[in-house]
């Protein structure tokens, strides 16, 4: 009884089969290889040829519907490619006298979520139905626990599983029952290739630099962190790569990009995962403007690797990846948008300019992220079509070159698709005496509270002091530019694993709690699993259908337990 205490009356049949099987000499966790030739897609690809030459194939996948029907039955079997549909003859499968296979095993003992081998040709059947006639049929993998059952009829799929909390969570069951969902992570590999194809084809390196890093630099952020007892020192999971990959600038290469996994400590919503991928690549003798030329061209390229065309679409709105993109300045963004020019004003000005326009701030705000809050506010979601909103405040941007006609600003650009910013990039800032003022004025607002203030890498500004050459970089999010290029409307759509909050399990009184009320050990297990979870769910419950019900799956169950009596029951619900 314990073992199967925890267990649907699905998952106890399933073992059962489990066992009946090992029973009749067939091990359901085979260790030998099986020769796979072929994929559903390549069957069906090919089909009129090999249908006609009965090609001998070996597939295998899981058994997703079943049409038993005496001597001979069909299945739907799904692998990586799709699905069709295979032919089991009782006579092919089992050409002796002995029919256990397909009596027994094939229509008893396999459920649908099993995986098979299948040995067999390929056919047309009287109703023109695209199969595979099996000859012999090897079991691969049983499954101990039911798929939820999605209905397909004349190419509509009811009953879809939908529930972002079970998807999310139980990711490996949404691949299954929601195929077309694989189709998303392709996707996102074909971008990653694209990017990886056209950065490769300028000459510039992929690297890997640390993720483990004794300072968290190259962004605003706050860091996850931990200690390394060997060196008896914090370390910090990188909220960015950039600092290392400047580094290697500085150390001679040209351009060098990354693929990373960057990680901050902050809330969570449909645009933000704490584990993230970002791509930032770092060019010599480059600046920002040739940065947008180059990333205009390289979603231009992903756009038509991923669609055949520029016209993306995402939600309600098409998107147009064509080059040229729009362009303009923060400070004309926020003249444009809301209304007012912050061009000279003070930290008291924008603070005041928040305040009338009830945008919500704190006292650790500096002039920065007071002129983020506004153009967060009023002028990210008129920005739809790609645009660059670049020339930002000096106070936003510790790691970027000051602007050549205009000491307060910056050479920095954001692009903005649908609303929200997909890629960041500067004229790296390389005056390491500039530098070390920044990271000073970061450190001051750190005093003030902010939390997301950079800190000061020592050994960074180190490595200016040797000379890094005029550089551009750029960084972009890989899951973000996924949800666009895939029309997925949140991150975890986009993320095999997205981070969930501690599954939920329900509160269960003890198997004490249940003695006071008389209420053998025994039952309890059964109560629970019919969902009494606590003594009190048992209050006033009707006890002739109580004890109907208990007795009906003890013996169903073949529990072998002593049923209780109906005064016994009384008692319990009382």
């Amino acid at each position: 009884m314990a073992l199967y205490e925890e267990l649907s009356e699905q998952e106890i049949f399933r073992r059962q089969a489990l066992d009946e099987l090992r029973s009749l000499g067939i091990e359901p966790y085979p260790a030998a290889m099986y020769p796979v030739t072929h994929s559903t897609a390549d069957i069906l690809s090919d089909f009129e040829n090999m249908s006609q030459n009965r090609a001998e194939v070996y597939i295998a996948g899981r058994i997703m519907a079943r049409r038993i029907m005496g001597s001979a039955s069909f299945f739907e079997l799904q692998d990586e490619k799709g699905k069709i549909q295979v032919y089991v003859k009782r006579d092919d499968v089992c050409p002796g006298e002995d029919k256990t296979l397909y009596n027994t095993v094939f229509k008893k003992l396999l459920d649908i979520g099993d995986i098979v081998g299948i040995k067999g040709f390929v056919f047309r059947t009287q109703m023109g139905e695209e199969s595979v006639h099996a000859k012999e049929l090897t079991v691969l993998a049983k499954s101990l626990r039911p798929l939820p059952i999605v209905k397909e009829k004349d190419g509509k799929v009811f009953d879809a599983v939908t529930d972002p909390e079970f998807r999310y969570r139980q990711r490996y069951v949404d691949l299954i029952v929601n195929p077309g969902v694989r189709d998303i992570f392709r996707k996102r590999a074909t971008i990653i290739n694209t990017m990886r194809e056209f950065f490769n084809s300028k000459g510039y390196l992929e690297v890997e630099t640390p993720i483990l890093q004794p300072i968290p630099g190259g962004a605003a952020a706050r860091p996850f962190v931990t200690h390394h007892n060997a060196l008896d020192i914090p370390l910090y999971l990188r909220i960015a790569n950039e600092l290392y990959l400047k580094r290697l600038i500085v150390g001679g290469f040209n351009g060098v990009y990354e693929f990373a996994k960057d990680f901050r400590n902050e809330g969570m919503d449909r645009t933000h995962n704490p584990e993230f991928t970002v791509m930032e690549i770092y060019v010599a003798y480059k600046d920002y403007f040739w940065m947008m030329d180059f990333t205009e061209e390289m979603l231009e390229r992903v756009a038509l690797a991923i669609h055949g065309t520029t016209k993306v679409t995402f939600g309600d709105k098409e998107i147009d990846f064509k080059r040229p993109f729009r362009r303009m300045t923060m400070t004309d963004a926020i003249k444009q948008y809301a209304g007012v020019d912050i061009t000279g004003k003070s930290e008291d000005e924008l603070r005041a300019i928040c305040k009338q326009m009830d945008i919500e701030i704190d006292d650790t705000m500096g002039k920065g992220k007071l002129i983020d809050a506004i153009f967060g506010e009023k002028c990210e979601e008129h920005l739809v079509q790609p645009t660059f909103i670049m020339d930002y405040p000096i106070e936003m941007s510790p790691l970027c070159k000051r602007h050549r006609s205009n000491p307060e600003l910056t050479e920095r650009f954001e692009l903005f698709v649908a609303g929200k910013e997909l890629c960041n990039a500067y004229s790296e800032l390389n005056d390491p005496i500039d530098q070390l003022e920044r990271f000073q004025e970061q450190l001051r607002l750190s005093e003030r509270g902010d939390d997301e203030a950079m800190y000061i890498d020592m050994d960074f500004v180190r490595a200016l002091e040797y000379g890094m050459p005029t550089c551009s970089g750029m960084g972009i999010g890989i899951d973000r530019l996924t949800m666009f290029m895939t029309n997925q409307p949140s991150i975890q759509d986009v993320l095999f694993f997205p981070q969930m909050r501690p599954e939920k399990k329900p509160q269960k009184d003890t198997a004490e709690a249940y003695a006071q009320k008389g209420i053998p050990a025994d039952w309890v297990p059964v109560l629970q699993k019919m969902g009494f979870n606590t003594v009190a769910s048992l209050n006033g419950v009707a006890a002739g259908k109580l004890f109907n019900d208990l007795c009906g799956y003890n013996k169903k169950n073949k529990l072998g337990l002593p049923n209780p009596t109906m005064d016994d029951v009384k008692r319990w619900v009382e």
